[in-house]
């Protein structure tokens, strides 16, 4: 077996599983990318390891300095698991938008937290300004590093590696890739790559249909964790998809709980968003094809929840 000089060694080389019992008979086949094998159960391992080795090399971050992010948990658990590993103080903005196992994670690993309260438990674009602001008060008093995810060019290459397994994995015959947008990061670091070696391939980007700007809608409040800002992010390229469409909170909770059911993975509910729509992808291009989507991170997450708590 492999050996790691450091637990930061073991991020990636995640596995990419066929999905059986919910694909109907006639649809493309679909794996999907088990990103929950991260240390912290997260693909956002990838990212938050990205910004802060890019901080390092620029010079932006010095040794034993503090970082400060505003995130909705994934990131924050990630980078709480960085800095812990790299020995930097971590303040991170979040809220109780946001779920307790989470919340409690990022303490665990030593972050100090600064809870924003939301709008009746929702994620929305005024939220996302709270935290941002609450960020860059803390930054300016204690001259933390601001690692300020939804800006930061460092992340999406911590998604190429990704791209580059999957291509391996599926021996370069992928059809279809499908992935929901948070940051952006993880859409445009898998398209840049995926579309450099597999030109024919189709990139479907969701979003929450209670809040579709990227499909030109209005912004909107929404319970998909990690997805569906509320406005159109900085790192969001159009010219890297070929098509952008839209999951209901609803749609992607019930999705978590039948994936769970039926295939015996716990995903959250931006794992629920991305199988939605694959299925959908998955009938249109029918027997023979080969659809991606991503596990983003681990169900066991979400467990205090209505997505499992009272289903």
């Amino acid at each position: 077996m492999q050996t790691h000089s450091s637990i930061l060694g073991s991020i990636g080389n995640t596995p990419l599983v066929e999905l059986r019992a919910i694909v109907p008979a006639g649809s493309a086949r679909i794996f999907l990318k088990i990103e929950s094998a991260n240390p912290t159960g997260s693909m956002k391992d990838r990212m938050a390891l990205a910004m802060i080795e890019g901080a390092e090399r620029s010079g932006k971050l010095k040794p034993g300095q503090s970082v400060v992010e505003y995130t909705g948990g994934s990131t924050g658990v990630s980078l709480a698991f960085v800095c812990a590993a790299k020995k930097y103080p971590l303040h991170i903005v979040s809220s109780d938008a946001f779920s307790k196992q989470k919340l409690d994670h990022m303490r665990a690993l030593g972050a100090e937290l600064t809870i924003v309260k939301s709008d009746s438990g929702g994620m929305d674009a005024a939220l996302v300004r709270n935290m941002s602001e609450e960020a860059r008060k803390i930054a300016e008093k204690t001259g933390a590093f601001r690692t300020d995810q939804f800006s930061n060019r460092d992340q999406p290459s911590g998604y190429h590696k990704m791209a580059d397994e999957i291509i391996e994995q599926t021996g370069g015959k992928v059809d279809a890739f499908v992935q929901s947008v948070g940051t952006s990061g993880s859409i445009r670091g898998n398209s840049e790559r995926l579309r450099e070696k597999l030109a024919a391939i189709h990139i479907v980007a969701v979003e929450p249909s209670e809040s579709p700007v990227l499909s030109g809608g209005k912004s909107g409040s929404h319970k998909i964790e990690g997805i569906g800002a509320g406005f159109v992010v900085p790192l969001w390229d159009r010219s890297l998809v070929d098509e952008v469409t839209t999951v209901s909170t609803d749609e992607a909770k019930a999705m978590s709980r039948r994936l769970a059911r039926d295939e015996a993975i716990m995903g959250g509910t931006s794992t629920g968003c991305n199988l939605v729509v694959a299925l959908r992808v998955a009938e249109k291009l029918g027997k023979g094809a080969t659809v991606v989507t991503i596990m983003c991170d681990s169900g066991s997450k979400y467990l205090s929840t209505d997505v499992y708590a009272n289903p």
